[in-house]
């Protein structure tokens, strides 16, 4: 077994509400996936991810990267420890995305080639390569339920024929991702009381960590596909259906939300939404603003994740629902508009920035509509003061508001959209 999706339209627009089985629970969707680089969502302990959010539910599912834990600490490390639900305490399901989107942001870094792309490390210097081949094996090594195709991504803006070019590359290294995942997807690195064993109980004895992989006949990873083609409808439709072609267990959209307008982001996700099927969970990579990632929920977007919640929270920009007639008095969300800008309101999602003298005597929560474990117990003022003071207890209270509010987000729509 894999995943498992079952899911019902129930939106004129596409909207479906969902429920994704993996080896390591169950997810409700549309979800949002707070993002765990390093085997840690910045700021935030694992049992606090557990039960942020509406009615205490947590995060059900979160991301963490290849290619950094690949440099650091090492993928074969973290295979003898048993993988990496048990390596950071984390009995939920885990999606690692390729490493491609990082190898990508390292432009003076790499060389691509067909066979794979050489970089250098951003650590110390030192060089790698990866193929389609070495990135499935290392998140096999990792273990997360959800694995990602390896793929390229092209950079805006390029041109029809680059993007084209660049796609042609995805497709290629998206079949030899999934020969090498079918040959090797049950040499996962779970060991075998780890679906069962709870938190806080003792690690397996470290000589079961240290032989070749465990093979586990019931019981393995799954792998998406992801769709690029820049920004080009044309090539969206044409990689969606190439994807297909190939078959996988579900399909990511991905090399958005990279400076494009939002307009654009929009289209994009509407023209592979409409060659993807239905019955295979959809994610959108990277994205976004609340408001946006209840957009692309309501447009049959399963699945989604950014590092914004916490990366704006280090930087003193919350997230707080609109109070009525809000809207008309301030000005909307532009594109590009830096986190660290003055106060908007898009839609039902309020963008304030905690820095601001305004806060400094100002007795009330983040947000009195909201129930998070930080609006019940601190207040603006408070925050306020942990931000000036360079207090790390700001980041994380920050960081626990923005996640429950984009949880409560995700919990919102699936509501509305449950027939």
């Amino acid at each position: 077994m894999g995943l498992n999706f079952e899911a019902a339209t129930a939106a004129a627009t596409g909207g479906r509400a969902g429920t994704l089985h993996l080896p390591h629970g169950t997810v409700r969707t549309p979800v949002f996936m707070p993002v765990g680089t390093a085997a840690t969502v910045k700021t935030v302990p694992q049992d606090v991810l557990e039960r942020i959010g509406a009615n205490g539910a947590g995060a059900e599912i979160i991301l963490a990267n290849t290619y950094h834990l690949y440099l650091r600490p090492g993928h074969e490390l973290i295979r003898r420890m048993g993988g990496l639900h048990r390596f950071m305490g984390w009995n939920r399901p885990i999606l690692t995305d390729s490493g491609g989107f990082q190898v990508f942001s390292l432009a003076k870094l790499r060389s691509i080639t067909p066979d794979g792309v050489a970089f250098r490390s951003h650590l110390d210097g030192s060089t790698h390569l990866f193929s389609p081949e070495h990135s499935i094996a290392v998140q096999i090594a990792l273990g997360a339920d959800i694995v990602m195709a390896f793929d390229e991504c092209v950079e805006t803006p390029a041109t029809w024929e680059r993007t084209r070019e660049s796609m042609s590359l995805t497709h290629a290294w998206a079949a030899r991702s999934k020969a090498y995942f079918d040959a090797h997807k049950h040499e996962v690195p779970w060991a075998s009381p780890s679906d069962t064993t709870e938190l806080g109980a003792p690690c397996l004895a470290p000589e079961t960590w240290d032989g070749p992989p465990q093979i586990l006949a019931s019981t393995h990873q799954s792998l998406f596909g992801i769709v690029q083609g820049g920004m080009y409808p044309d090539l969206r439709r044409e990689s969606a259906e190439r994807m297909v072609e190939i078959g996988f267990d579900g399909y990511a959209i991905g090399g958005l939300a990279v400076g494009e307008p939002r307009e654009v982001t929009r289209e994009m996700i509407a023209r592979a939404l409409e060659v993807l099927p239905s019955d295979r969970p959809r994610y959108v990579m990277g994205v976004g603003y609340p408001d946006e990632i209840e957009e692309y929920a309501r447009m049959g977007v399963d699945m989604m994740d950014c590092v914004l919640p916490t990366r704006a929270a280090r930087h003193g920009l919350l997230f707080r629902a609109a109070e009525p007639g809000e809207e008309l008095s301030q000005p909307p969300v532009r594109p590009g508009e830096s986190p660290t800008e003055a106060e908007t309101v898009s839609r039902t999602a309020v963008r304030m920035n905690i820095k601001r003298l305004e806060y400094a005597e100002d007795q009330r929560p983040i947000d009195p509509a909201c129930a998070c474990m930080v609006c019940r117990r601190y207040t603006r003022a408070y925050l306020r003061h942990l931000f000036v003071a360079r207090e790390p207890l700001g980041a994380t209270l920050n960081s626990i508001h923005n996640l429950s509010f984009y949880l409560d987000t995700m919990a919102r729509v699936r509501d509305s959209l449950t027939p």
